[in-house]
């Protein structure tokens, strides 16, 4: 659809504009790793699918810059960010999984887009987009259903009738009895470890591969903040007799070549960072008891830390791409 004339894009526009190319620059370089490396014949065509979505929305995203004069991102390269001749790091199931996981979260980003978008060649891309993430989002969960490894959320007993909450205790969390969870907080706990447990296996194999001992170090760092959020969520469930899922680690191969820039983990990290701090808020609003709203806090305050420490390493070696911004009205006046 051609922008209407003269209509030119709003700041929250170009910013989901520029997170979008960003992002799937990275996810060009890691599909095409992936389809270098992946084996089962039935998750061959969901990486190709998935790596060829990838590429559209780069172009789409290109043109819709290049009307505007506004400059294309740097973002990541197969020549500099990735080699696909490298061994095999994680295996086919985590491959599955990985792009089961990712896939929803992008699908929440571009619903945002929608809503952020105004314009309507802006508009009519994230809803396409939004569309293709819902279908191979169905394509992915039906290939994890038939092969018997999609990870369900827990059951729930069918009550006799409805009920309403009568006590205050229903709000307590810190001294004496806790009530049982309630379904959203089953639901957010159990979908935070899975998460975790993911995030914990991308940085076992980026720990392994990374170059620098700075970057392996803060990786390493990674993987130990994933696995204690892991327990964190885990002991909650278990006090209530609710299953645990499963970890990743053992679906990561023992390879140490290079596969991927340390430019390119460190933003990845990053942008998994943000994501949690995101998803943390959110369970911490839907999570009435008092106590699970006081882990939310200290867990989101944790990796915001971390998250600061990354940005330090990504600055100091040049990696960061500035993203859209205001004038500095300031700057302006100094170079008169």
């Amino acid at each position: 659809m051609e922008p209407e004339k003269n209509v030119k894009l709003t700041s929250a526009e170009i910013s989901q504009l520029w997170t979008v190319y960003m992002e799937e620059s990275a996810n060009v370089c890691q599909f095409q790793y992936f389809l270098a490396k992946v084996e089962d014949e039935e998750i061959r065509p969901i990486v190709q699918h998935s790596l060829k979505l990838a590429q559209s929305h780069i172009q789409k995203i290109t043109e819709i810059f290049n009307r505007e004069r506004y400059p294309i991102p740097y973002g990541f390269n197969m020549e500099e960010d990735v080699d696909i001749t490298a061994p095999k790091l994680y295996s086919d199931t985590f491959i599955l999984h990985y792009l089961h996981t990712m896939g929803g979260i992008t699908l929440q980003a571009y619903s945002l887009g929608i809503q952020l978008g105004v314009r309507a060649d802006v508009y009519s891309f994230f809803a396409e987009c939004h569309q293709e993430a819902t279908e191979i989002l169905r394509e992915i969960r039906e290939l994890l259903l038939s092969k018997g490894i999609f990870i369900r959320t827990p059951n729930l007993p069918i009550p006799e009738s409805y009920d309403f909450v009568k006590s205050k205790s229903f709000l307590a969390g810190y001294f004496g009895e806790r009530r049982p969870l309630t379904g959203t907080e089953m639901t957010d706990l159990n979908m935070n470890f899975q998460r975790n447990a993911l995030g914990a296996a991308v940085m076992i194999g980026f720990s392994q591969v990374a170059q620098s001992k700075e970057v392996r170090q803060f990786l390493v760092r990674g993987k130990e903040i994933a696995q204690k959020h892991c327990e964190v969520f885990s002991s909650i469930l278990v006090e209530d007799d609710i299953p645990v899922p499963m970890t990743w680690n053992t679906e990561v191969a023992d390879s140490t070549t290079f596969t991927f820039s340390d430019k390119f983990m460190m933003y990845l990290t990053t942008v998994l960072i943000g994501l949690s701090v995101g998803i943390y808020g959110t369970s911490m609003s839907m999570s009435p008891r008092r106590d699970l709203g006081t882990q939310y806090t200290r867990l989101s305050g944790e990796i915001l830390k971390y998250a600061e420490d990354g940005a330090k390493i990504m600055i100091k070696n040049e990696w960061m791409e500035e993203p859209p911004r205001a004038l500095d009205r300031d700057e302006l006046a100094k170079k008169k």
